[in-house]
């Protein structure tokens, strides 16, 4: 079962994907945690991703799609997986079809100033990674590290991506329209209710 997960920055689609891989047991592949983890590592592509991001312009689709297909060949893969961030692009989307057959895209709608709120308030865990809110205070309650700010979740740079998004990602829907795989789901809801969608359309 492979799925690919849409939405804006923001919308729970990370979240989702996470509860998706636990339930069906496949792995949860997000091309923003292969960037990052490229950047922490300080390589040339990591340092190339970082400016990219700072600015909020999309990594390229030569340096995505490679990064893709080499995590798609890894052995937890062969059941499936979820897509997170990928593809962001047609040529993302054609490159996408030459590796593995789609068999759902799940799509969260939330409103952009939802969104941009929901965005100012995201924290993430410097140790485990773990995202949450600056509700939580300044401590993880999961392993007691410090949360942190992410350094492109400031508002000009988030305007920018929720642009980027819908002009570059929205014509994405219609490429796999006609395949009858595309799934609208409300995303301005409890995290629960939005799953409980999505394992009836899944199948339980």
């Amino acid at each position: 079962m492979n799925i690919i997960i849409f939405g804006p920055p923001g919308s729970g689609k990370g979240t989702q994907a996470e509860n998706i891989a636990e339930r069906y047991g496949i792995p949860h592949i997000s091309t923003g945690d292969m960037f990052r983890a490229a950047m922490e590592q300080g390589t040339d592509l990591g340092k190339q991703i970082m400016e990219n991001m700072k600015k909020g312009i999309l990594i390229s689709d030569e340096i995505t799609i490679k990064l893709v297909e080499l995590r798609l060949k890894e052995a937890d893969c062969t059941e499936g997986c979820i897509l997170d961030g990928f593809p962001r692009t047609i040529e993302q989307a054609e490159a996408l079809d030459s590796m593995i057959e789609i068999g759902f895209v799940i799509v969260l709608d939330v409103p952009d100033d939802v969104v941009l709120k929901r965005i100012m308030n995201r924290r993430t865990c410097s140790k485990c990674k773990r995202p949450t809110t600056a509700d939580e205070g300044d401590k993880c309650k999961k392993c007691g590290g410090e949360l942190v700010k992410r350094s492109d979740e400031k508002e000009d740079v988030i305007k920018h991506r929720l642009g980027v998004y819908h002009e570059q990602t929205s014509p994405l829907l219609e490429y796999y329209k006609p395949r009858d795989i595309v799934h609208i789901i409300d995303g301005n809801r409890p995290v629960e209710e939005i799953f409980k969608d999505i394992t009836k359309l899944l199948g339980e």
